[in-house]
């Protein structure tokens, strides 16, 4: 089989990769579907992001759905409502021990041994999931019966976002920004207005990721570089907004949306733009709270359910689909967010 591996900026080649048989608890898929997500895009162009840098060649990504291909012994009733050949699941990138501290305290996505597929983190680096064949553990496939193997890939990226949403705390009623609108920030507003959010605003530098996220509910949508002054307005009297969604892992996004937020207002920070210089005396005088968000683990079955369902709409965050040998050029286009919102590779 082939894998997608990235061997230097801007050097990405289907290698030839061992393919495996399952052994006892393991499941063999035909991967079906796979998205292009920003760590992929910054080990291809950059060869990594921030003091994270490639240090051998790694196959890459991890927002990927399968087909079952054969069962490993054991495996059948492993899975909630059991699994069978042919079967399309959604793949969980999160591989915690389940032994360290983290694990053990119920915080699996802090694991202090995790293999997240496509990670130059650690070295060896851990190898991702963009093969035509993928070796799992049964744990890591959740079923996804009625939705495309696209959607069913977007479970990822919509658990990041579920994530964040839980880190925000309730959001009946209130009044929500999100600044940043590529396919995590258009997620959240979807994230927000299924947990209650009554108003949602959202920034880009950009038009295009604007026009998704007023599709997906934002009541307001603006552009900062055409309307330089618009977040001014929400700063008086102290604030508008309850929540800040902060996705875009810029310092100016942030510091504006501070200046948005009501006394006792909460930041989300999703985006990872590297260090940024704060202005803590408004934080402090107007008693916001920063929260990270960092990953998933648990809500990525949800992710799934709430997919199938119809609960959350990914479909339209799909904008283009690509063959697997024409990998190289769906990276290229994945970097344009003047005509992309998510880019996948169709692999089988």
């Amino acid at each position: 089989m082939r894998a997608l591996v990235v061997h230097a900026p801007k050097d990405l080649r289907a290698d030839d990769w061992r393919e495996e048989a399952p052994g006892p608890g393991q499941v063999l898929l035909r991967t079906a579907a796979g998205g292009i997500c920003g760590s992929d895009l910054h080990y291809y162009n950059h060869g990594g992001f921030g003091p994270v840098r490639l240090k051998e060649p790694m196959v890459l990504g991890h927002e990927v759905s399968g087909r079952v291909a054969e069962l490993g012994p054991g495996v059948a009733d492993m899975v909630p409502g059991g699994l069978e050949v042919g079967d399309l699941v959604a793949v969980n990138p999160s591989r915690p021990c389940g032994k360290c501290r983290y694990c053990l305290e119920g915080a699996p996505n802090h694991c202090l041994d995790m293999r997240f597929y496509g990670s130059a983190m650690p070295f060896p680096h851990i190898q991702g999931a963009f093969r035509e064949a993928l070796l799992v553990d049964a744990s890591q496939c959740v079923k996804a019966e009625g939705v495309s193997p696209g959607e069913a890939a977007m479970a990822e990226p919509l658990s990041v976002a579920l994530h964040a949403t839980r880190r925000a705390g309730p959001l009946l009623g209130k009044r929500v920004l999100v600044t940043g609108c590529g396919p995590i920030g258009v997620l959240a507003i979807l994230a927000a207005r299924r947990a209650g959010a009554a108003e949602i605003v959202a920034t880009d530098i950009e038009d295009q990721p604007l026009v998704h996220a007023a599709r997906a509910g934002a009541e307001r949508t603006i552009n900062v570089v055409k309307e330089q002054d618009a977040l001014a307005a929400y700063g008086a009297d102290k604030g508008t907004f309850d929540v800040l969604y902060e996705a875009s892992g810029a310092q100016a996004a942030l510091v504006a949306g501070l200046g948005a937020l009501r006394p006792r207002g909460v930041v989300v920070q999703l985006g990872m733009g590297g260090d940024m210089t704060l202005p803590m005396m408004q934080i402090t005088g107007k008693e916001l709270e920063l929260r990270g968000s960092f990953r998933f683990h648990e809500e990525f079955a949800l992710a799934v359910e709430m997919i199938a369902k119809g609960l959350i709409d990914v479909k339209p965050l799909i904008t283009h689909t690509l063959k697997f040998d024409d990998a190289v050029a769906a990276f290229e286009l994945a970097g344009d967010r003047s005509q992309v919102m998510k880019a996948q590779i169709a692999f089988n």
